[in-house]
């Protein structure tokens, strides 16, 4: 009788179901703690689509009062109850980009959040996005409340090098490296995508 093990071209090799199952456990749980929030957003974002709003269509190049920000919010002006925050967006949308700078001639993500915490929260945070990143609890989006934080990583670097402060209806206002002091929308891939932290500042 002809051996047919033998005469194979590639060697067999023979593992265990029990070897397996447990590999593949280990690389769930390895994963779970970091894909968990991903796996919610994602969740989030295919349940519908991003609503094209009349009031979301247009572009309103710098807001004057709270019921322009509203409208960029798309949510009633009675629930603008923190006034000294949205006037403080007011008073600062639309001021340039400007990295390392921390004035209303030109400024960066990281600055427009300190200033914005200490003087609307009296509360003083690191400089840098990834140490403001580093002392914060971490959320899932749809937990997030109005002045929560939210990081991204742009560049597939991993590290976050990007910071804002979340609002409401998903939107949230930072200093974007394009169009200066904005608010944007989470829920655009732009954002979205990027994402890689969110989460309340630990006093």
């Amino acid at each position: 009788m002809i051996n047919k093990i033998q005469n194979r071209k590639f060697p067999v090799f023979f593992i265990s179901k029990s070897v397996i199952i447990c590999l593949l456990l280990l690389s769930v749980i390895g994963c779970k703690s970091k894909t968990d929030w991903r796996d919610n957003y994602n969740k989030n974002k295919n349940k519908k689509e991003i609503k094209k709003t009349t009031n979301h269509s247009k572009t309103i190049a710098k807001p004057y009062d709270l019921s322009e920000i509203s409208k960029i919010l798309d949510v009633s002006e009675s629930s603008l109850k923190n006034k000294n925050l949205y006037n403080f967006i007011i008073d600062w949308y639309g001021t340039p980009y400007k990295y390392g700078g921390n004035n209303q001639n030109g400024i960066d993500c990281s600055a427009f959040t300190n200033i914005l915490y200490k003087e609307i929260y009296q509360l003083y945070i690191p400089r840098i996005s990834k140490d403001i990143a580093e002392n914060v609890k971490r959320k899932y989006t749809k937990d997030l409340k109005e002045g929560d934080l939210v990081f991204f990583s742009f560049g597939n670097t991993g590290i976050v090098n990007h910071v804002g402060i979340y609002l409401q209806n998903n939107m949230f206002v930072h200093a974007s490296t394009s169009k200066g002091v904005i608010i944007s929308n989470l829920t655009e891939p732009y954002y979205g995508d990027y994402l890689v932290k969110c989460g309340s500042y630990k006093n």
